[in-house]
């Protein structure tokens, strides 16, 4: 799906995405879910996350046979965005089929988003169509374990 460039930056502080930046990520988490490998579980998931420049990056879950060799959506995107250049995560969407309530992410993407983003940072969680709830990532992963 490559990188979006130019969108504004979510606010530091608790509070809504801009709309314009909600809808992209939004778009490109519904858009990349198509692309999942997810033979097994049939359960397709689409991540996309915002960076400190604006750009986006998406990532889809990509299952195997062997299972714990699985990689989620959302450790898909956050990889694509360091090796573009991201030093820091500003927001994220998943996408799931899921509606009400809509997925969260597991564990272990939680510490791995906790990695390059700050408890404050917004998760939305949405299903293929409509609106999105929004969680902050500090109460997704309380007391997070971070080593700076």
């Amino acid at each position: 799906m490559g990188t979006r460039k130019g969108l504004a930056k979510p606010p530091r502080a608790p509070g809504t995405l801009p709309e314009r930046t909600r809808s992209a990520l939004l778009a490109t988490a519904r858009a990349v879910r198509s692309h999942a490998h997810a033979p097994y579980s049939r359960f397709t998931v689409g991540a996309a996350v915002l960076d400190e420049a604006g750009r986006i990056h998406a990532g889809c879950n990509v299952e195997n046979a062997s299972y714990g060799l699985t990689v989620c959506a959302e450790r898909n995107a956050v990889a694509a965005a360091v090796a573009a250049g991201a030093k820091s995560i500003r927001a994220v969407a998943i996408v799931t089929r899921l509606r009400r309530p809509p997925a969260t992410p597991c564990g272990a993407c939680r510490q791995v988003l906790a990695e390059l983003a700050g408890d404050e940072v917004p998760i939305l969680l949405a299903g293929p169509t409509g609106g999105a709830r929004e969680e902050r990532l500090g109460a997704l992963l309380p007391q997070a374990f971070r080593l700076r």
